[in-house]
This record gives C-alpha cells, sequence and structure tokens, in this order.
C-alpha cells in the first residue's frame, strides 16, 4: 500500500490540523522534529500498522500549549494500538493481521536498559539522550500516530499482540489505554508501593490521575482520594469509588483527615506535572506545588511516584528557574521523613501484559474510569481544545471507523 496518510499535526501554540503526509515506510524520513542523526535509519525490524485507536495525551498539550521547544509541523501521537499490515524481512514472531498495543516508549531491545527493563530510556533509539517516543519533542523524531498509519521499529520486541483478535474488538476501547495512560497511572501508584490496605492521594484528577486511582483500586487499597481544582473531574473520580478533594476549598492535610482520620497518607502520586498551579481559587501556575504538598502529607517511610511530566526546557515557564525545569522544591523535607520517590517515564512494556489480562478477564473497567470519549480524526483540534479547558474526558481518535457507536462500559 501507498499514499496519503492523515496525521494530526502542531501548527503552533493554541493549533493543531489534520493534514496529509507520506505513507510511513521502513526507513526514517527528515521531517519535522526528526534528530539529524535518526534520518535515513533503516528499520529492517519494524512493521507499518493501520491505526484502530489512538488517543490525545496531556503530554501532548504541554507541546500544543507552547510550553516546549516542539517545531511546526511534528505530528503528534504515542498512544497506538493498531493492526500490523506490513511487516519489514527481519520481523519473525509478529504476523500481518495481528492486532497490538504499542507502547509509547520506543526501545530497541538490545542495550543495557532494555536488557534491565528500564525500556522508557533506551539508549540506542534517539541520538540526543536516552529514551524516545512517537511523535514528541527531543525525542528521536520518530512519526507520531495520531494518524492513520504509521511505522514501529523493532517490532518484535516492542509489540504487545493481543491473544485473540475478536475480544480485541471487543474491548478495544480499553486495551487502547495500555499504550501509555494506564501502565502509567500503575507506574506512579506501584513505584510508590501501593498495595492492600494503602491509603493513597492522587495529585490530579486528568486521565493519567484517574487510572492511577483506579490502578491502585486494582492493587488493593483501601481508600483512594484524589485532588484537583476542577469540579468535574473530581466527580468522574467518585464515579468509580474514589474520595476526592477539591484543592480550592481549603487545605489538603486537613481534608484528608477528614476521610482517613489523620491528615497523611501512605501513598502519593503526582500526576500533574510541571504545569502545577497553587492550591486555591483562581490560582496562579507554581510548578513545585503538588511535588512540596505530596511531601507534606506522605507518611514518614513513605513514598511519591511521579509519573507528572516535567521538563529541560520550558519556555512558558513562571520564572527563569521555571524555564530550565529548576523547581524550588523542599528535599530537605523529603529527606528528613525519609521519603523514596520515582520519576521519569513508564517503563511500559514493565506492565502492559498484565494489565491486558486483568481488561481481557473483566478485572478492571479503565476506559470508564477515564471517561473515554471516541471522536472523529478530523474532530482532533476541537478534542484538543475542550481539553485544554479541563473537559473530564480521554479523547480517543478512531481514523477508521473501528470504534463507531463504541462508548466506555
Amino acid at each position: 500500500m501507498s499514499g496519503g496518510n492523515r496525521a494530526v499535526a502542531y501548527i503552533k501554540p493554541g493549533e493543531v490540523d489534520v493534514r496529509t503526509i507520506d505513507y510511513p515506510t521502513l526507513e526514517l524520513k527528515d521531517g519535522p522534529g526528526v534528530a539529524r542523526d535518526n534520518v535515513g535509519r533503516v528499520c529492517r525490524h519494524g512493521v507499518i500498522l493501520k491505526i484502530l485507536a489512538t488517543n490525545i495525551c496531556g503530554s501532548d498539550q504541554h507541546m500544543v500549549r507552547g510550553r516546549t521547544t516542539a517545531p511546526e509541523g511534528l505530528v503528534l501521537g504515542h498512544e497506538i494500538t493498531g493492526e500490523v499490515i506490513e511487516r519489514g524481512p527481519d520481523v519473525e514472531f509478529i504476523e500481518v493481521g495481528d492486532i497490538v498495543s504499542v507502547p509509547f516508549n520506543i526501545a530497541c531491545g538490545r542495550c543495557r536498559n532494555c536488557k534491565e527493563r528500564k525500556t522508557g530510556i533506551c539508549l540506542n533509539v534517539n541520538p540526543a539522550r536516552p529514551g524516545a517516543a512517537y511523535g514528541y519533542v527531543d525525542m528521536g523524531g520518530w512519526v507520531g500516530g495520531q494518524a492513520e498509519y504509521v511505522m514501529v521499529p523493532y517490532a518484535d520486541f516492542n509489540l504487545l499482540r493481543f491473544p485473540d483478535r475478536d475480544a480485541a474488538r471487543d474491548k478495544l476501547l480499553d486495551l487502547t489505554m495500555l499504550s501509555d495512560i494506564f501502565p502509567t497511572g500503575y507506574h506512579g501508584a506501584i513505584t510508590a508501593g501501593t498495595k492492600v490496605g494503602s491509603t493513597v492521594y492522587v495529585a490530579g484528577a486528568g486521565p493519567v490521575g484517574l487510572a492511577a486511582a483506579a490502578a491502585a483500586q486494582l492493587l488493593g487499597a483501601a481508600v483512594v482520594i484524589v485532588g484537583d481544582l476542577n469540579g468535574e473531574r473530581l466527580a468522574q473520580a467518585r464515579s468509580f469509588g474514589c474520595e476526592t478533594v477539591d484543592l480550592t476549598q481549603g487545605a489538603l492535610d486537613e481534608q484528608i483527615a477528614q476521610i482517613v482520620g489523620e491528615p497523611e497518607v501512605d501513598v502519593a502520586v503526582d500526576a500533574v506535572g510541571f504545569e502545577a498551579r497553587a492550591h486555591r481559587p483562581d490560582a496562579e501556575e507554581a510548578p513545585a506545588t503538588v511535588l512540596n504538598s505530596l511531601m507534606r502529607v506522605v507518611r514518614a517511610g513513605g513514598a511519591l511516584g511521579i509519573p507528572g511530566l516535567y521538563v529541560t526546557e520550558d519556555p512558558g515557564g513562571v520564572d527563569q528557574d521555571a524555564k530550565t525545569g529548576t523547581l524550588k522544591v523542599r528535599l530537605g523535607l523529603g529527606w528528613a521523613k525519609s521519603h523514596e520517590f520515582t520519576t521519569g517515564q513508564c517503563p511500559v512494556m514493565k506492565y502492559h501484559r498484565e494489565l491486558m489480562m486483568a481488561i481481557l478477564h473483566d478485572k478492571v473497567h479503565i476506559a470508564k474510569a477515564v471517561n473515554a470519549t471516541v471522536i472523529r480524526l478530523d474532530d482532533a483540534p476541537r478534542g484538543y481544545a475542550e481539553f485544554d479547558q479541563g473537559a473530564s474526558r480521554k479523547y480517543v481518535l478512531n481514523p477508521h471507523g473501528a470504534l463507531d457507536g463504541v462508548k466506555a462500559a
């Protein structure tokens, strides 16, 4: 197959557009954001996917708001589920016709980090730094998947093949969350030490925060509390059994005490990241707010999972420090309380198979938890605009109609 490929591209701050780009091949060609040393990289180990579902992520919003150095024309999208329609000559185990989930981290499977299951910081896929992703600034320039078709390298290693095509089609709206937000939320919960009986606080009721809350429930938490400034998103958290705190309505520790009887929790997850705001109505941006608040409410000896995105360059930062990712974090408080911190990209492959099994066997309904909402590829600009305004939805793009008529169950 050849021809065009319609895709969502970043144009300028606040604007995306659906454009026709080249149909993918098994070679990474020059284009917006492609690392110079990756141009011409031949991927005999890759496949071409027909995309069945691809999601808008909060990380994409950081770029669209102009909070990164993303170039004009960068094709967006790192949450991809698709059907294999072409495979490279070095692919052994993935077959044409397989329905697969694509981890957002691109990993070679050969380097030291990959062999240690640290696939978020593969050493061989991005000439600029460890780690790569589809459709993301400074992550190697691999073309994004908010499109009709996409190329995936190192297919045998990267792809999670669903064992039954019909079951995958039936659960596609849940399974599309395996590429990023469900493993990312799970990573936040599990690295913070969530276990049976834990009290858990999740900062942020966006899709990753809701996924972290659902993951904490799956892990057996006794109480899961979600905090946010957005009432609609807090209502979504309550819809599947979470307690909530409205951060415009009083001190976090006092509201936690009203729920669990003491002003602290065992476990906390930062699902907000560097665009955090102070905890009050009409609050200004204060990027260290969440990290500092979590250190206050996590018990001594507890831990913080930090899947929320922090960056090394933020052109829209509130001050010169913030523009370089330098935050005023109360590390002394965390040190005094012997806190453990886990940061960085989620290594999706560490978790996605077990989470797939939980979905296929009805142990979790992640699409319902995050309020998955299917829209057409052409409606992506509207989805970005509504998400930016705080809509409590996880927008799922439907390029080929595989999700026609489907709603979260």
